[in-house]
């Protein structure tokens, strides 16, 4: 199949307006497409939405750790269709982290309010990266495989699953990360009210 990056781009943008419309403070397209971020802060800005901010999924991974999120939705590539196998045609390389540099540098030019590295714990060091190279914040997300997997080992009695989950999160802010999305996020806030424990710094 062949990436139809213009005709993402443009829907994207419409899209986007709509969310602000609707009240959205922040958009975070989520497709990789060469250019969307500035082609959607211009979008905003023509529209009044000048205070919208953006996420830019900068360095999202042709992962594995995406599965279970994908059979959730039933949107994993099917034989039978002629999409492509997997997205790599368009997500980063697993082995390639100048990449995110790169990346990481033209979502700034183009106006991201924040850059987003997906999936997060295999990625450590690029968060690490990032952080290091940019004066914009950083988020990790700790994806679907991720979770699944604290979960599965926390039914099996293989580990604490709150002590597990909570070293993780406390890994993403230690590598550099200013924001976390996470399925656990409620548990994580409920098990962090419960104990008392003061926020990282």
């Amino acid at each position: 199949g062949r990436i139809m990056n213009d005709e993402t781009i443009e829907q994207l943008c419409r899209q986007a307006i709509a969310q602000a419309r609707a009240g959205a403070d922040v958009v975070a397209p989520s497709d990789m497409m060469d250019g969307r971020v500035g082609a959607i802060r211009d979008a905003l800005d023509s529209e009044g939405f000048t205070d919208v901010s953006i996420v830019a999924y900068t360095a999202k991974y042709a992962s594995a750790f995406y599965g279970p999120f994908r059979d959730a939705l039933d949107s994993a590539p099917r034989e039978s269709s002629n999409a492509p196998p997997n997205k790599k045609t368009y997500q980063m390389d697993p082995a390639n982290s100048r990449e995110a540099l790169i990346e990481a540098q033209l979502d700034a030019a183009e106006g991201a309010d924040m850059l987003m590295v997906k999936p997060g714990m295999p990625y450590l060091d690029i968060i690490k990266l990032l952080k290091d190279n940019t004066n914009l914040p950083i988020a990790a997300y700790h994806v679907s495989g991720e979770y699944a997997m604290l979960k599965a080992a926390a039914e099996k009695g293989w580990v604490n699953e709150k002590d597990v989950a909570l070293e993780t999160l406390l890994c993403f802010k230690r590598a550099g990360a200013d924001a976390i999305l996470t399925y656990y996020a409620k548990q994580a806030a409920r098990w962090i009210n419960e104990d008392g424990i003061s926020r990282p710094r």
